[in-house]
């Protein structure tokens, strides 16, 4: 989208899943629209097209981003196909890259049924889960469920990483604290105390060893390692008072999610929690109009909400308060100094991997050279998209001697169309900035001559030639592979 006048668009599913993610009915996007309902769910079918008018109607009454609307949910599918269908599993099927495009704008259930199927099939060929896998086929009554942890991304970005249930519990919460930032461990110890029976203990490491949090139901008091700074430990209360009164809301979401194993339920219990604590800490009115007005200064904003750099690069990923108070749709990814991932999200576009690490030449990975120094890049993928990101590595909390620092590199993005918003593209001209070449990960891109290289692309013939020697350590066809 957009439209020119007069031209047909049937956009059935994506008009759908739109006014599913506002959160309206059909009757009452209608309203908003000024159509009947009936229209509405003809429109939806498929059986009539969605006008010009009806798009910028749309985009006006409920503050969307037309570009947003033709990019968001589809790319990252396009992406996540793109990259099932490289596996050499699929080398005698030539799927066109339109096939797989139509394949996520129009199904995008069945593109997530192809996701969890290929997630399985992966852990199950690399031996990790084939014990489970047997289990499941021979027990009816069990259902098989891929790693917990990508079920859980998975939720997480089908919410666009925002919870309306949890930003207005934490807006509550805060409103009745009443207290600065500088008040909130306080507030929150007192709150456990008061409401809960719950003592809030700050313990030695040798009494807590490699435990940073740890609730003792028994004796209601919860025990905040020494090793967690300010920021952390007010974070850890909150999360506490998140299971505790936002219990309802929590079950709601989850059961949302469908049929889940104990695991990912589990798990995505831990990060609504998370994502509740960085709420309170964080509320999302005046955070926003802080963002805004320091043009996401983010250690401005980590001062000024007694917060850490890599809580407010998270929590400016769950921006995404419609109609009318979206922040700049940002993409985080956090890797350690071996490049494992460790956390990733999107409110945009950036096609992250599911199935490999990331490109070596994104200089998220050089903050390690430089811990003090925020880094910051224009990178270009191979279809020509460009983004604008900035890096700088974080210590986790510290580690009595002589275990080894924690440490992680933070990578923080958006689209290079909202870069003239941050402060740190104050003075560049992103039209005229060469952009970095960069892949989704080695197996994924198709650039030649790349000296960083660290495998072939699964897509290309391997050209082995013992009589030379290139700057890549790896020489491949021209021709995809079929």
């Amino acid at each position: 989208m957009p439209a020119e006048s007069g031209k047909k668009l049937f956009v059935g599913p994506r008009f759908r899943r739109i006014r599913q993610q506002l959160g309206l009915s059909q009757t009452q996007i209608a309203e908003g629209l000024g159509i009947s309902p009936s229209y509405v769910n003809l429109i939806e079918r498929n059986q009539r097209p969605v006008t010009a008018q009806i798009l910028l109607r749309l985009a006006e009454t409920y503050d969307l981003d037309l570009r947003d609307l033709a990019t968001a949910d589809e790319d990252r599918f396009f992406a996540e196909l793109n990259e099932i269908f490289s596996d050499p599993l699929f080398r005698q099927i030539d799927v066109p890259k339109q096939e797989l495009r139509d394949l996520a704008e129009l199904c995008p259930g069945v593109t997530h049924a192809l996701q969890r199927l290929y997630a399985a099939y992966t852990e199950a060929r690399q031996g990790e889960t084939l014990a489970a896998a047997q289990m499941a086929d021979r027990d009816v009554g069990t259902r098989y469920e891929a790693n917990p942890v990508e079920r859980v991304r998975e939720l997480i970005e089908a919410n666009r990483n925002y919870f309306p249930e949890l930003e207005q519990a934490a807006e509550t919460l805060r409103d009745e604290l009443n207290v600065p930032a500088e008040g909130l461990y306080a507030a929150l110890a007192a709150r456990l105390r008061e409401k809960h029976s719950i003592q809030t203990r700050i313990m030695p490491v040798d009494v807590m060893r490699e435990t940073l949090r740890r609730f003792d139901r028994h004796r209601r008091q919860l025990l905040i390692s020494e090793l967690v700074d300010p920021p952390g430990r007010a974070f850890q209360l909150a999360f506490q008072l998140g299971l505790g009164e936002c219990a309802q809301q929590l079950e709601t979401i989850i059961n949302r999610a469908g049929p889940l194993d104990d695991a990912p339920r589990r798990l995505f219990r831990i990060t609504l929690g998370n994502y509740f604590a960085a709420a309170v800490m964080m509320p999302y009115p005046a955070f926003l109009a802080a963002a805004e007005a320091l043009n996401y200064d983010i250690h401005v904003l980590a001062q000024r909400f007694n917060s850490g750099f890599e809580q407010v690069c998270h929590r400016l990923t769950t921006l995404q308060r419609r109609p009318n108070a979206r922040g700049i749709p940002f993409f985080l990814l956090r890797v350690d100094n071996a490049g494992n991932v460790s956390k990733r999200f999107s409110s945009g576009t950036f096609p992250f991997s599911k199935f490999g690490g990331t490109c070596p030449l994104w200089n998220v990975h050089s903050t390690f050279d430089t811990p003090d120094r925020l880094l910051k890049q224009v990178i270009e993928l191979s279809d020509g998209t460009r983004y604008f990101s900035i890096a700088q590595m974080v210590r986790r909390p510290v580690a009595p001697h002589p275990l080894p620092q924690p440490r992680f590199a933070i990578g923080l993005g958006c689209e290079i169309r909202h870069a003239a918003r941050l402060v740190y593209a104050a003075g560049m001209d992103l039209e005229k900035t060469e952009g970095t070449p960069i892949g989704v990960n080695c197996r994924l891109c198709e650039r030649e001559n790349c000296a960083q290289r660290a495998e072939p692309p699964i897509t290309r013939t391997l050209i082995l030639d013992e009589t030379t020697r290139r700057v890549s350590s790896f020489a491949f066809s021209n021709a995809r592979e079929l």
